[in-house]
């Protein structure tokens, strides 16, 4: 049987001979093709067998499949292609040159190397593509690169039940984005090696090195049918942060508060999947340091260790060793959890802030389909309110605040306290109540409340203030707060002296600084005469209210005149009577007036 094979090429053999003497060009041509893959028209086929290296030249404008039955001229690309006949029948050795595919939002040369070898009645295939200078977009501006360069091989060996295959990417230069990533240059390679059976891609061994980022070794099982992934086992020994935030992550945190941030460090990353569904992975971070570039919130020297397994639960750990949250310092903290499938409980997370810290409770969150719920109790440890405001670049105030608030419940992206948020300040209490937030860790971060005050130290809120000195005591109610980004929407407010008997006292500077707030046409109605005797005057009641709607403030007083409406009402002698007479500010226009009076740069208009 192998005699007669081997004669049966003998006279193939000859046979071709004799048909390139008696034959020197082939052409064979269509209009037109149609498959399911595309369609094909102008095909020209072209054999040239008079020359030292006999060739073969195809060319043919090429329309994928998924491009419309009504076709217009930019979607068929023209196909070019020059290749060396091979030399025998056992062995097909072709060197492709100068192949292009140009359209007009395409254009990718290459060169083309396939041998194919047919042994024991066994294919052996290898191939390799060689791109220069390709380019691509598509008209949605989704997918893009210019200027790539690379090679792509591949070897092919048939086996009984299927192929063995290996292959290699190196993508050598070149930019691409592909939307939402964006890769500015080469320098990355892919080695594989498995099996292909039936419509199920084994891979054996792969080996992908992304320039500057880190090194990934994996293994695994892809259904082609439906490209999906079933099985895999995944290890990323150090991964290079601070290249692969920009790279890999940034793009998927659009929408988040982690989407402006700079990192440095490295991390180790391995997991597993089985059967399409995720089975464990350990991660771990190195002496990581994150900062938002808006100071949102930094944390230096970040280590952590967070194993999860699908069968077991395992304990987490997370430490820093400082940081900060909206400007306010934070400690070193160590955080120290446990994590059963998709739950994570921890009895008590002491965070140190300032001078004080926040302490947390019976912290529980969970994961419910492809959503966070979580809840805790928290109570926050007294801490300096002339750090807090300093920080905060507030207004300096004195005293310190502590609270406590029963219960904390995140749900469906939304935040919300049950009971009352407690602040002890000034010697007297804010109590937040109806506190929600929507997006937390958002971009642009939405907060719901309503704010009681009671009994606020005037004296001591005032003192450290350029606004000018204040006795007595002061009650607040601020409905219907909603803050977006952290800056006021709207708001109903109304600021007063609190109801009984205790000194009431305010110095001549706080008398023409409140009278500033009504606008220019507000005056403290006082006798010039008592002006040069007196520096501070009694008041009976006093009382200033805003209603924030469209950045416009309608204002208010104690009680409504005919042309304005009271905010300091006098007591006794020298009677004293501030009015205002703006009852429409602009929102931008009242703070501006707020810090010039701060800064103590005001004069009212006294009569």
């Amino acid at each position: 049987m192998n005699a007669l094979s081997r004669l049966v090429s003998f006279l193939c053999l000859g046979c071709y001979s004799v048909f390139a003497q008696a034959v020197s060009e082939i052409s064979i041509s269509a209009a037109h093709v149609e498959h399911a893959m595309g369609d094909a028209k102008d095909i020209a086929l072209k054999v040239r067998l008079n020359q030292p290296k006999p060739t073969v030249t195809l060319h043919a404008a090429l329309k994928p499949a998924k491009a419309h039955a009504q076709s217009k001229p930019e979607d068929w690309v023209q196909f070019d292609l020059t290749c060396d006949l091979p030399k025998n029948l056992n062995t097909v050795e072709a060197h492709c040159i100068n192949g292009r595919l140009k359209g007009t939002r395409v254009d990718l040369p290459f060169n083309l190397e396939v041998n194919r070898l047919f042994n024991h009645h066994q294919l052996d295939l290898n191939a390799a593509f060689h791109l220069k200078g390709g380019r691509f977009s598509d008209e949605a501006g989704l997918h893009a690169a210019e200027k790539l360069n690379g090679t792509l091989t591949i070897a092919l060996k048939r086996e009984a039940l299927g192929w063995q295959w290996q292959t290699s990417l190196d993508w050598q230069t070149g930019e691409v984005f592909w939307q939402p990533f964006y890769i500015e240059s080469g320098g990355h390679t892919v080695v594989a090696s498995g099996t292909l059976k039936d419509d199920m891609l084994h891979v054996n061994n792969a080996h992908l090195k992304i320039n500057r980022v880190g090194e990934l070794d994996a293994d695994g099982v892809i259904r082609l049918s439906d490209a999906k992934l079933l099985d895999l086992n995944a290890t990323l020994p150090k991964l290079n942060l601070s290249a692969a935030y920009p790279l890999l992550f940034k793009p998927l945190l659009g929408n988040t508060a982690f989407n402006n941030a700079t990192i440095e460090g490295d991390a180790a990353l391995a997991l597993k999947m089985k059967n399409a569904e995720l089975q464990s992975f350990a991660l771990k971070l190195n002496h990581v340091d994150i900062v938002d570039i808006n100071n949102k919130f930094a944390f230096y020297q970040l280590n952590a260790n967070i194993p999860w397994s699908y069968e077991a639960s395992n304990p987490v750990r997370l430490s820093y060793d400082h940081g900060s949250l909206l400007n306010l310092p934070l400690g070193k903290t160590e955080i120290n959890a446990e994590v059963n499938r998709f739950s994570l409980t921890s009895p008590h997370i002491r965070l140190p802030m300032l001078d004080g810290a926040l302490s947390l409770s019976n912290v529980s969150a969970a994961r419910i389909r492809d959503e966070w719920y979580w809840h805790l109790s928290a109570k926050l440890e007294p801490i300096s309110m002339s750090d807090f405001t300093t920080q905060l670049k507030l207004p300096r105030m004195l005293g310190k605040a502590s609270a406590v608030i029963p219960l904390v419940t995140y749900s469906g992206g939304i935040l919300t306290t049950d009971g009352s948020v407690v602040l002890n300040v000034f010697n007297g209490t804010a109590t937040v109540t109806q506190l929600t937030m929507d997006t937390p860790l958002g971009i642009a971060p939405k907060l719901n409340a309503e704010i009681a005050l009671r009994n606020l130290d005037l004296g001591e809120l005032t003192r450290t203030f350029s606004f000018g000195a204040i006795e007595g005591k002061l009650d607040g109610d601020i409905k219907a707060l909603a803050l977006q980004n952290w800056k006021p929407v709207t708001f109903d407010a109304m600021l007063q002296s609190s109801p009984g008997k205790y000194p009431k006292k305010i110095s001549q500077r706080a008398v023409e600084n409140i009278s500033s707030l009504g606008g220019s046409g507000a005056a403290a109605a006082v006798q010039r005469s008592f002006l040069r005797f007196f520096e501070q005057f009694n008041y009976g009641k006093m009382g200033l209210s805003c209603r924030l709607r469209n950045d416009i403030c309608e204002m208010g007083g104690i009680e409504s005149t005919a042309h304005g409406y009271i905010i300091v009402k006098g007591s006794g002698i020298p009677a004293i009577t501030v009015m205002g007479y703006n009852q429409t500010v602009g929102w931008s226009d009242l703070l501006a007036r707020v810090k010039h009076v701060t800064d103590g740069n005001s004069k009212a208009v006294i009569k």
